[in-house]
């Protein structure tokens, strides 16, 4: 059990999408003052490769949004969960920590949105005299 686990299990225990926390609300959930860092937006970032804390929330299924390092507070949002991703523009939380390479998860959100007409070659040449500049 890491230093960072209880705010992941506080996290797990937690029904609403979105969980307004002070620094020194994670501060007292884990015990210890919160490193130096703290003060960088990147600490606070949803890169699973960051800091050992940032895997917590994202196993917790959660994501930083909001965070305001003058006022030492941030908003964790629940993010969806899609065959063992975490939803979103990151890299997958559960990937970096299980190791299992997969898709990313906006793979294939554009699907189904556009309709190619019947008897349309896309790869013909838009214009059919192009290759006649090379061949002067």
């Amino acid at each position: 059990m890491g230093k960072y686990s209880p705010l992941r299990s506080y996290l797990l225990s937690q029904d609403k999408e979105r969980i307004p926390m002070s620094f020194n609300d994670i501060e007292r959930l884990i015990g210890e003052k919160l490193p130096a860092s703290k003060q960088y937006p990147a600490w606070w970032s949803n890169n699973p490769s960051n800091n050992p804390m940032t895997k917590e929330w994202l196993a917790a299924g959660f994501q930083t949004e909001s965070v305001n390092i003058a006022g030492g507070n941030l908003v964790f949002r629940r993010v969806r969960v899609i065959s063992g991703e975490v939803g979103g523009f990151g890299e997958s939380a559960q990937s970096e920590i299980g190791g299992v390479a997969s898709r990313h998860p906006i793979f294939g959100c554009m699907k189904g949105t556009l309709t190619i007409i019947p008897d349309v070659d896309l790869t013909e040449p838009a214009d059919p005299d192009w290759g006649k500049v090379y061949e002067d």
